[in-house]
């Protein structure tokens, strides 16, 4: 199973469609939110995509459940859980209800992380990135429970410093 992850677009059009064509081998494609796009844009067509704080398309939900292979994804943007703060909330919320990926924005730091047997994702921003420079996304691969997730910059070059390999409880 293999999964793109994106967040903070920020209105960028082009880029999502040159990242959507670039990865069309992927099994499916998450948007973390605040895309600033019509849930039914050309852009957004495909995305499993929520409702960030800077979306006013209400059509868009604030969290959502996907089952992708062997991984249960808790998708959302983060605002509602304060994830700037601690992770402490959006940890519970993938507890709640069975996750054990948690894809999130809302910060715009890129990174990946297992905690209490949930892996979290956070692809970063493709147009404001903060804490490095490069503007990422995430391609997280699946595999007989292993997981590795794989950040890249927004040319599609492999970040090789940001990789995360575990297994999905």
């Amino acid at each position: 199973m293999k999964l793109l992850i994106v967040s903070d677009s920020h209105g960028l059009q082009d880029e999502l469609i040159v990242i959507k064509e670039r990865h069309a081998d992927v099994d499916k494609m998450i948007h973390c939110g605040d895309s600033e796009l019509l849930q039914n844009s050309k852009e957004m067509a495909n995305f499993l995509s929520v409702r960030g704080n800077c979306d006013y398309d209400a059509s868009y939900v604030n969290d959502r459940v996907e089952k992708v292979g062997e991984a249960t994804c808790l998708v959302t943007h983060g605002h509602l859980y304060n994830v700037k703060m601690s992770m402490m909330n959006l940890h519970y919320k993938a507890r709640e209800v069975g996750a054990n990926v948690a894809c999130f924005g809302h910060s715009h730091v890129a990174g990946a992380e297992v905690m209490d047997g949930v892996l979290f994702i956070n692809p970063g921003s493709i147009l404001l990135p903060r804490m490095r420079k490069e503007r990422t996304y995430a391609i997280l691969e699946v595999e007989d429970n292993e997981a590795t997730v794989q950040f890249y910059d927004i040319s599609g070059d492999r970040i090789p410093s940001m990789q995360l390999t575990c297994t999905l409880a």
